[in-house]
């Protein structure tokens, strides 16, 4: 059973926009916290933003400003909006929850900044 499906990545310049889905189970995403994180090359997973069930959120100091997580109930999905972004920004983007065991990964989808 998929859970969690990532889309909306892509290749884009340096100081280009991308906005991320996150189309999650109803069962992960009503009774859970969310957040969004990346995997550069070379480099481990980190926290990139986080959204709670009742709409707080939290962004790492390397995207503040500039990205925005957001959460649709009718729709279970989660959304990271991506604007000013850089060469360091390029990585695959997941989503999970936030706080507690995480559910089963999705495939991720692949931003790529570049000019």
């Amino acid at each position: 059973q998929v859970q969690l499906v990532e889309s909306g990545g892509g290749l884009v310049q340096p100081g280009g926009s991308l906005r991320l889905s996150c189309a999650a189970s109803g069962s992960i995403f009503r009774n859970n916290h969310m957040a969004w994180y990346r995997q550069g090359p070379g480099k481990q997973r980190e926290l990139v933003a986080s959204i709670t069930t009742s709409g707080w959120t939290n962004y790492a100091d390397f995207v503040k400003g500039r990205f925005t997580i957001s959460r649709d109930y009718a729709k279970t999905t989660v959304y990271l909006k991506m604007n000013r972004l850089n060469p360091e920004d390029t990585a695959v983007y997941y989503c999970n929850k936030w706080g507690g065991d995480f559910a089963s990964w999705g495939q991720g989808t692949q931003v790529t900044v570049s000019p």
